[in-house]
């Protein structure tokens, strides 16, 4: 569904756009285009007074079926020391908000809705890495919390163009508006 309001109670959600995971390669949309549009709706929102949310993924939350962070990048012990760190891109400011997680979605043990809604936040608006994972668990997440969701499909990305391809046409439009970062900058105003 497309994209009907940006509402004036937004907050942007950034996803594991952060040094570690950014280095991956085979993405089916360019981590430098994801990170321009993740950097131009920052400074929209920031300029706006919006509420702008980095998450970062620190760490894993052990299952059998875990698979791991690290398919090419290593595990944890193997991990370099600024892997957690975010992207330079993003430009983090002092007002942004900054939550840590240890699975895949951002709403599970952080504290991110209690945070939100202090705020009065009643919609979010998702970009970040990768698509299937990260951005699709807390998408699904703020859903179920309640939250308007909107997705940003030109900055989110993912390891595989299929498990992209397959968010982006079979599940967010069940569960968000989708739109460009164009498409939500205009809305924005």
């Amino acid at each position: 569904m497309p994209i009907s309001t940006i509402e004036p109670t937004s907050a942007l959600l950034l996803v594991d756009l952060q040094k570690g995971v950014t280095g991956s390669a085979g993405m089916p949309i360019p981590l430098s285009t994801v990170l321009a549009n993740a950097a131009e709706l920052a400074a929209a929102f920031r300029a706006k007074n919006l509420p702008v949310v980095l998450i970062n993924v620190d760490g894993v939350t052990p299952g059998r079926t875990d698979v791991s962070l690290a398919r090419g990048a290593g595990d944890a012990r193997e991990r370099p020391d600024n892997w957690a760190e975010l992207a330079d891109e993003l430009d983090a400011q002092p007002t942004d908000h900054r939550v840590t997680k240890s699975g895949w979605g951002a709403f599970h043990n952080t504290g991110l809705d209690a945070r939100l809604r202090a705020l009065g936040v009643t919609q979010v608006v998702l970009g970040g890495v990768a698509t299937s994972m990260g951005v699709e668990s807390t998408a699904r997440a703020a859903r179920e919390h309640g939250y308007d969701v909107v997705i940003a499909t030109d900055a989110i990305t993912d390891r595989s163009a299929d498990a992209h391809h397959n968010s982006v046409t079979r599940i967010f439009p069940r569960i968000a508006e989708t739109g460009t970062t164009a498409d939500v900058l205009a809305l924005l105003g």
